[in-house]
């Protein structure tokens, strides 16, 4: 059973989005009046999913969700009645996986929650092979920086300085790329 951190301005309004939640089968794990000291409730809680309800999401909080998204990513639902496009950017850019500018009917809110969370594993999907990618090329770059090195120093050919680098990297126990950015650390000292 997923978790859901509430916020809303309103004690009326969460009542309601409580009583949606446990209907469509979630557990609400507590009830925030504001986004004060979110990312430490976040962090406290572990909450699977956060759902906040405000007239107008403010800076402060968009700031919360940004500081959250970066040290603690997690499914955010923003319910809002502020239409603005730049806010609604804003949003996005904090982390809000699903942004709604209007109010959703009770019976819809389980759906709403189960859009959000393929929006938030679709977005962190895409976060990760960006990340893998950019590790790649970084590695790819040091690993031909050493080559490079070893070919104008040992006067080699570009296979057999990779070769030279995969042997020493085989016969020490160690990655590749930690092999590569010995020998460009070392190059430096040297120049």
């Amino acid at each position: 059973m997923l978790k859901v951190l509430v916020v809303d301005e309103s004690s009326e309004r969460a009542d309601e989005i409580c009583l949606s939640l446990v209907r469509a089968g979630y557990l609400v794990s507590a009830v925030l009046p504001n986004a004060m000291d979110l990312p430490r409730h976040v962090a406290a809680m572990s909450p699977d999913v956060i759902l906040i309800d405000t007239e107008s999401p403010s800076r402060d909080t968009l700031e919360h969700l940004s500081a959250i998204n970066r040290a603690n990513p997690r499914p955010v639902l923003l319910f809002s009645r502020e239409r603005d496009a730049q806010i609604i950017r804003s949003a996005l850019r904090a982390g809000v996986a699903a942004y709604v500018a209007e109010t959703v009917a009770p019976e819809r809110l389980g759906a709403v929650v189960e859009v959000a969370l393929a929006q938030f594993e679709e977005h962190q999907n895409l976060r990760q092979e960006r990340d893998d990618a950019a590790r790649r090329l970084s590695e790819r770059v040091t690993i031909e920086r050493a080559k490079g090195l070893l070919m104008k120093a040992r006067g080699l050919d570009e296979d057999a300085a990779y070769h030279a680098l995969r042997r020493l990297a085989m016969a020490r126990g160690r990655k590749l790329v930690d092999i590569a950015q010995g020998v460009v650390d070392g190059a430096s000292l040297l120049m």
